[in-house]
C-alpha cells in the first residue's frame, strides 16, 4: 500500500499588534477576503465563538445572541478563520499574538479529509442565518452560523453538524513512518444536506 505524501504552505507567520476592538475584527476580515475564507471558530475564556463572513464583514455568535461570548482581544485565546482552501490561525502567547496561514501546496483533491460530528442534537432558535443549537440532556449549547439544519425529532442523539478537517501528512526518511504533521479546517456543513446535495 503507497502513502501519498501531500504537503501544505505554511506562511504569513506574523505577530499582530491589537490596540483597540475594531483592530482584531478588521484584522480578521482583511485574512478573510485576503484568503477567501467563510468561517470562523474561535475559543475565548467565556466560551466558543462561531463567525461567519457576509460581504466580507464579519459576524459572529455573540453579535446574534448577546448571551455567548464576544469577540475580544482581552478574552480570546486562539482563532482560526478557514475555508476550502487555507486556513489563518491567531493565537496568543503570553502577550504577544501570532499568526499564521495554511494553504495545499499541490493535489489538495486527495487529502484525507475528516468529517468531525459536532455537539447539537436539536435547535433552540434561529435567527439571522445562525442556529442555537442544545444537545441531549445536558443541554450543552453553542450558536453555529448555518440555517434550516436537518435535525432528526426521530433519533434523540442524533447530531447532523460536521467540521471538516484537512490532514497533512509527512514521511521520515530515515524509518519510512508516515504520520500526520498539521491538520487545518475546512468546512463547517450540515451532513444530512450534503448526503442529499452528493445524490444529485
Amino acid at each position: 500500500m503507497s502513502t501519498e505524501i501531500i504537503n501544505a504552505i505554511v506562511s504569513d507567520r506574523e505577530s499582530p499588534n491589537f490596540s483597540q476592538e475594531n483592530s482584531l475584527k478588521e484584522w480578521i476580515e482583511v485574512k478573510a477576503k485576503q484568503h477567501k475564507l467563510n468561517y470562523l471558530l474561535a475559543h475565548a475564556e467565556d466560551g466558543v465563538i462561531w463567525g461567519r463572513f457576509d460581504n466580507e464583514r464579519l459576524i459572529t455568535s455573540g453579535d446574534i445572541f448577546p448571551g455567548f461570548a464576544k469577540l475580544r482581544s482581552q478574552t480570546l485565546q486562539q482563532c482560526r478563520i478557514f475555508g476550502s482552501d487555507c486556513e489563518v490561525m491567531l493565537w496568543k502567547v503570553r502577550e504577544t499574538w501570532k499568526s499564521r496561514s495554511i494553504t495545499d501546496a499541490n493535489n489538495p483533491d486527495c487529502l484525507p479529509d475528516e468529517d468531525q460530528i459536532l455537539w447539537g442534537t436539536q435547535s433552540e432558535k434561529e435567527e439571522r442565518g445562525f442556529t442555537l443549537v442544545s444537545d441531549g440532556s445536558e443541554g450543552l449549547k453553542h450558536v453555529v452560523p448555518l440555517a434550516n439544519i436537518s435535525f432528526d425529532q426521530s433519533k434523540k442523539l442524533y447530531r447532523p453538524l460536521r467540521l471538516t478537517v484537512r490532514h497533512y501528512l509527512d514521511e521520515d526518511k530515515d524509518t519510512g513512518v508516515v504520520r500526520v504533521y498539521l491538520s487545518r479546517l475546512v468546512n463547517l456543513f450540515d451532513s444530512t444536506k450534503k448526503k442529499e446535495a452528493n445524490r444529485v
